[in-house]
């Protein structure tokens, strides 16, 4: 059996090859034996969003010259810093992410690219080149390699349905005919795939609920961990599919962290982990290890300004409020839902559990999986995934450079759920995520300089961020929302598909 025989990427499994190892002329086969017609460049810009260049190929020669040197873009359309007169950049394939477009009428290859300037330079502020300088600045303080992954949360917005009523809350995990877009997800799962995604699982949400007109459904999606870089690519890649796929099926997909008030917000929560020389360093004897408590102490200092980056829109602050399952106090727990950096079960027991699952059955000799991650609850899907997890690795960077990090976790740790009244005590003594927009702005502006001088996020980035969040003027809004629910609903319109 190859290699390759259950490989779900289409590219990969034909070519009998690993993506990361993909070449031009390895495109250029599946291209010629697949009849594919078509290569589209995708790539993103300032404003988080996938954008798209087509090109038809009408011969082999084209086909090489577009793999070998990209295309120029107009750099002033989809970057606000740059001047008209100066607009050009390049728009060069990053082969390994090339993926058959499953939506296309025409036969279509889809490759994600990077942007460089006229002196064939990186571009600064691209997106994906700064969550890369990220990832090699966290390389050179720590000597580790910096993996991540996404649990993408998001609702299905559907008509109502006479023959199906969902129960209130309480759709986690659940199956059908008690939930009814499971196959909506699993498809979703199908072709996210054979992109290329990287899937853990996929499983229905607790929120369920229905108003006068539509039925709302939700469900999460979560990739394994990988490079930061190719998580965030396919997080990019997975909100497209699913959203495309909606289309097909007639119903609406959102992100938004809040749909309404009561309900289940949406978020997407942030998995890491640090790897050196294939050994997952996040613990050491069975136990959380000072490296992983570390990276919390340096995240947790910088966890107001990393909102800046992971809650973009004034809903994002519609599901940050206090007694609910969102983080808002900054601290951090093992398997505690109701702190900002949750440390899940990790699979450190000694003790067989498949051996006594399935007794009098030969299995193989039990040892323990490396598979101990670091969850950050607080970021939804309005994030620039990029920023986001540039901005989470620096934090995490930061936590080698601060001489009392060790001391500071343990300050910040909290093993009781914050929210019940009997702890209150507790949530005292701790600090606060903001409570808007316009406040995130404010603890980005106060640390700015900290993603600055590390050289991974250039100023103009920084201050556009900022000037952004200012712009919602939303400083009050959370308080005047709570008594206006009518004023709400037009926030969730507005921002029901914002990225």
């Amino acid at each position: 059996m190859s290699n390759f025989s259950l490989s779900s990427n289409l590219i990969e499994k034909y070519l009998s090859k690993d993506c990361s190892l993909f070449t031009s002329n390895d495109l250029i086969k599946y291209i010629t034996d697949n009849e594919i017609e078509m290569v589209n460049f995708r790539y993103v810009a300032q404003d988080g969003r996938l954008k798209t260049l087509s090109f038809y190929i009408h011969s082999k020669e084209y086909l090489e010259t577009i793999l070998t040197y990209g295309e120029r873009v107009d750099g002033s359309s989809l970057f606000s810093f740059i001047e008209a007169g100066s607009s050009d950049l390049y728009v060069i394939p990053r082969y390994k992410t090339a993926f058959v477009n499953p939506f296309s009428e025409i036969p279509a290859i889809d490759i994600l690219c990077s942007f460089y300037t006229s002196e064939g330079k990186p571009l600064n502020s691209s997106p994906e080149f700064i969550l890369q300088k990220a990832h090699q600045y966290f390389k050179e303080k720590t000597g580790a390699t910096f993996k991540a992954l996404g649990e993408l949360e998001y609702y299905i917005i559907a008509p109502l349905d006479e023959n199906y009523l969902p129960t209130n809350q309480k759709g986690y995990h659940e199956s059908e005919p008690f939930i009814k877009y499971n196959g909506f997800r699993n498809h979703a799962m199908q072709l996210i795939s054979q992109c290329g995604g990287k899937i853990k699982y996929g499983h229905s949400e607790v929120g369920a609920f229905q108003d006068d007109e539509y039925l709302y459904e939700q469900h999460e999606i979560e990739f394994l961990p990988t490079l930061a870089e190719d998580a965030a690519d396919q997080i990019l890649i997975a909100k497209w599919i699913l959203r495309n796929l909606s289309y097909l099926y007639g119903v609406t997909i959102s992100f938004a962290p809040k749909i309404t008030v009561g309900k289940a917000g949406s978020g997407m929560h942030i998995h890491m982990l640090a790897e050196k020389e294939g050994k997952n360093l996040m613990l050491e004897n069975g136990k959380l290890s000072n490296f992983a408590r570390k990276m919390i102490a340096g995240i947790l200092s910088n966890a107001d300004a990393i909102t800046a980056f992971g809650n973009t829109t004034p809903l994002s602050y519609m599901r940050l409020v206090p007694h609910q399952e969102a983080p808002t106090n900054i601290c951090w727990g093992d398997r505690n839902r109701s702190v900002l950096i949750r440390v899940p079960l990790g699979w450190t027991t000694e003790n067989s559990m498949i051996d006594h699952a399935n007794p009098n059955i030969q299995n193989k000799p039990y040892q323990i999986p490396e598979k101990q991650t670091i969850e950050l609850r607080s970021p939804d899907g309005t994030a620039d995934v990029y920023h986001l997890l540039a901005a989470v690795i620096l934090s995490a960077a930061k936590g080698f450079e601060m001489p009392n990090a060790l001391e500071l976790a343990e300050q910040l740790y909290v093993n009781v759920n914050i929210h019940k009244e009997d702890c209150r005590d507790k949530a005292k003594h701790l600090g606060h995520l903001p409570t808007s927009c316009f406040e995130s702005a404010i603890c980005l502006e106060s640390k700015k300089q900290m993603f600055i001088d590390s050289g991974v996020f250039p100023e103009g980035t920084i201050n556009s961020v900022i000037q952004n969040l200012k712009s919602f003027e939303d400083k009050n809004l959370r308080e005047e929302l709570s008594k206006n629910p009518e004023q709400l609903l037009k926030l969730v319109k507005q921002f029901l598909n914002y990225k």
